[in-house]
Parts: structure tokens; C-alpha cells; sequence
């Protein structure tokens, strides 16, 4: 066991779904897994391995923000050795074109975030997705009729700003999105030469005020779970 997941060697699959909401992991393994095991209960944070058409697959919570899915992913690689860790999380949407339910695959994420100082780096790190894992995704999508769209968000360690306005610069750069956890998963992944991809659900947007209900961000994003699990098993 590692310090903040309960299973034992061997019981948590290569490939992990991470939603950083633990009902969401539950939701994901009641309704899309076959012969499911509760591996954890740590904190609350409820992780689950199963099958999904016949391959292991496992889901696990992550928290919210930088330092609590920094922590998950690290034990799962350095304890667990899994191999490619598939976020499935929500975002607030920037542009006009993405609208509350729309699928987002995350090429890069951009960061306001102190989480990359834990390398002591003197430039600055590009954190993007694995290609091969951003490739199948994109590719599942369509096989499943699912619009999506692909494009960058940035990573933000604070959910209420003070400046209401903080988002318009990076729409000035192209910017989809904001989250909290891409940039450490792909910072993460890089450091320990493992796959990783963001595959996020627009729950909320800035300029139309649109905004999912608590149910359906834990219940009704299906889209993102599908493309998730295809690409799993690919």
C-alpha cells in the first residue's frame, strides 16, 4: 500500500480513469465496469478496478486541484507502476463555441500554478498530452459519433478569483478553457516517462453564464467516460 491508496500490488490495472470526484469514479464503475473490486477508501477518495470489454481498467478519485491529483498520480506510477492515466474531469469554458456538455480533449495546458517549482527548473515547462493517448481519443470519438474539440486550458490553483476578468488574457492566447489539474498530471506523467491525457466535460461557461447542476457533473457526463474507456482498451 502507498500512503494515501489502499490496494495491494497487482490490484489496480496499467490504465487508470482519474475523476477528481470520487462519486464520479463510483458512477464510472457501476455503470461502465464488469466484474468491479473497491481497491480503496483512503479519505474518501473511492477507487475501483474492473473490466471494460473484457480489459482490466481502473478508476480511481483524485481530488481537486494540483496538489491532491499530484499525489495520486505519483503512487499510482511509483507503487502501482501504472502506465497511462486518463483524466475525466469538468472545466469552465472560454469560447463561444463550447457550450455546457461538450467534450474537450486538452493538447496542452498552459498553468497558474506553483506546482512546477517542485522541479527546479530554470525555464518553463510545457505540459502537453501523449500523442498516441490524444490520437486514439480523437479517434474513438469519432467512431462513437461524438463531437469533440481539442485545444489547450490552463491549470489554475484557485477557483474564486479576486479579479473577475482573470480569464480574458488567456483567451487572448487561444486558451479553451480552466481547470484544475491537467498541467500536474502532464508535469507528473513527463517526470516518470508515462502516458497521460486530459478528456474534460465543459460544466460551466464564462461568457454565456450557462452551468451544470451538481448532479449532472457527477451523473451525465457520459461522453468523456466513453472516449475514456475506448481509448483504455486500445
Amino acid at each position: 500500500m502507498s500512503l494515501h491508496i489502499d490496494a495491494k500490488v497487482g490490484e489496480i490495472a496499467e490504465t487508470v480513469l482519474l475523476p477528481g470526484d470520487p462519486l464520479r469514479a463510483k458512477f464510472i464503475a457501476d455503470n461502465f465496469l464488469e466484474d468491479v473490486s473497491q481497491y480503496n477508501y483512503t479519505r474518501g477518495m473511492l477507487g475501483f478496478t474492473g473490466t471494460y470489454k473484457g480489459q482490466r481498467v481502473s478508476v480511481q478519485g483524485t481530488g481537486m486541484g494540483c496538489p491532491s491529483i499530484g499525489i495520486y498520480t505519483n503512487e499510482l506510477i511509483s507503487s502501482y507502476d501504472v502506465k497511462n492515466l486518463i483524466r475525466v474531469g469538468t472545466a469552465g469554458g472560454f469560447h463561444e463555441n463550447l457550450h455546457v456538455g461538450d467534450t474537450l480533449l486538452a493538447t496542452g495546458a498552459s498553468y497558474e500554478s506553483a506546482f512546477v517549482k517542485n522541479y527546479e527548473l530554470n525555464g518553463t515547462f510545457s505540459a502537453v498530452a501523449d500523442f498516441d493517448l490524444l490520437y486514439k481519443a480523437y479517434g474513438k470519438a469519432h467512431e462513437l459519433g461524438i463531437d469533440v474539440t481539442t485545444g489547450t486550458v490552463v491549470t489554475t490553483d484557485v477557483f474564486y478569483e479576486d479579479n473577475e476578468n482573470w480569464w480574458k488574457r488567456w483567451v487572448k492566447m487561444g486558451v479553451l478553457a480552466v481547470e484544475m489539474e491537467t498541467a500536474a498530471l502532464y508535469m507528473n506523467a513527463a517526470r516518470h516517462g508515462v502516458r497521460a491525457l486530459a478528456i474534460l466535460t465543459i460544466s460551466d461557461h464564462f461568457v454565456s453564464g450557462e452551468l451544470a447542476s451538481n448532479e449532472d457533473r457527477q451523473n451525465s457526463f457520459t461522453d468523456m467516460m466513453k472516449i475514456a474507456l475506448e481509448t483504455a482498451i486500445s
